[in-house]
């Protein structure tokens, strides 16, 4: 693909696999935290990065598993300048050079933070988004009936390079909230052991709107936007709870997994019932 380029290349230690037995969501951005930064670099826009104080959307579509021993990489490339700037990565099968994750992002700069002179060497390089469209998604009308799923501080093992609680980090943090809430209506890890059961997400719809750095807290709470036969979305909010600011907010669209036969499965009614009580209004 035209004006895309390699920006990280690895594999799948069995250690950072989940309960689902595959890649662990949160090491996706770790390593898109590599790509990230070494595109910005190619970009001349290191400083900017490091320098943060701009919101972030990451759209992520899981087109196929990653799973221990697995080797894969990283390209990536600028798709748009206007409206702050919008990137493109996407992760490689090495083996076999099948595209698994496509995730498309979006730095919402302020005014006047990339010169026009650096946005036209930018807009020379671009490259053609390949990958599906984001989806809109409905979100909630409030936090109303949302449940603290996580609660914390941020470690010094937490921070970036800059100093700031690292995307990876963060993500960690939301996606865990996702076994919170899927034990209070029923999904606890009994259930996920006697019926080899597992949630696979297959769309994230993250934003990045405030930053925290060392120990300071954080909290997490989460409710269901929507819920299907065998479907379900979670929104995750995480703020400082000393204020109630907003730090990020995830949504998380994913399935039942049956992993004998890695196929979606329907919801038992008990756990249904209990996950329609925590169906959130949306807006």
């Amino acid at each position: 693909m035209t004006n895309w380029s390699e920006t990280y290349r690895g594999t799948v230690p069995p250690w950072e696999c989940d309960v689902t037995e595959h890649f662990t969501i949160a090491y996706y951005f770790e390593r898109l935290e590599d790509a990230e930064r070494n595109l910005a670099d190619q970009l001349g826009l290191g400083e900017l990065l490091r320098g943060g104080g701009f919101a972030r959307t990451l759209d992520v579509r899981f087109a196929r598993e990653l799973r221990a021993a697995s080797s894969f990489h990283i390209d990536s490339a600028a798709l748009a300048v206007d409206e702050g700037l919008r990137l493109g990565h996407r992760f490689l099968d090495s083996a076999n050079g099948e595209t698994v994750t496509w995730i498309e992002e979006h730095w919402e700069l302020p005014a006047g933070s990339l010169p026009a002179e650096q946005g036209r060497a930018i807009a020379s390089r671009l490259g053609a988004w390949e990958g599906p469209a984001a989806e809109p998604r409905p979100e909630p009308a409030s936090h109303a009936g949302f449940i603290p799923t996580a609660r914390g501080r941020v470690k010094t093992t937490d921070l970036d390079a800059d100093g700031r609680f690292a995307l990876a980090a963060i993500v960690h943090r939301l996606t865990d909230s996702c076994l919170q809430a899927a034990a209070a209506i029923g999904m606890d890890a009994e259930f996920l052991e006697a019926n080899r059961r597992g949630f696979s997400t297959f769309e994230l719809a993250l934003r990045i709107s405030g930053a925290l750095t060392l120990d300071e807290p954080y909290l997490v709470e989460s409710g269901i936007a929507h819920l299907g036969n065998s479907s379900l979305r979670m929104i995750h909010r995480m703020c400082d709870p000393r204020n109630g600011a907003e730090v990020a907010r995830l949504g998380q669209y994913g399935v039942n997994l049956d992993l004998e036969v890695r196929r979606p499965a329907r919801w038992p009614d008990d756990i249904r019932a209990r996950a329609q009580a925590l169906v959130v209004p949306l807006g």
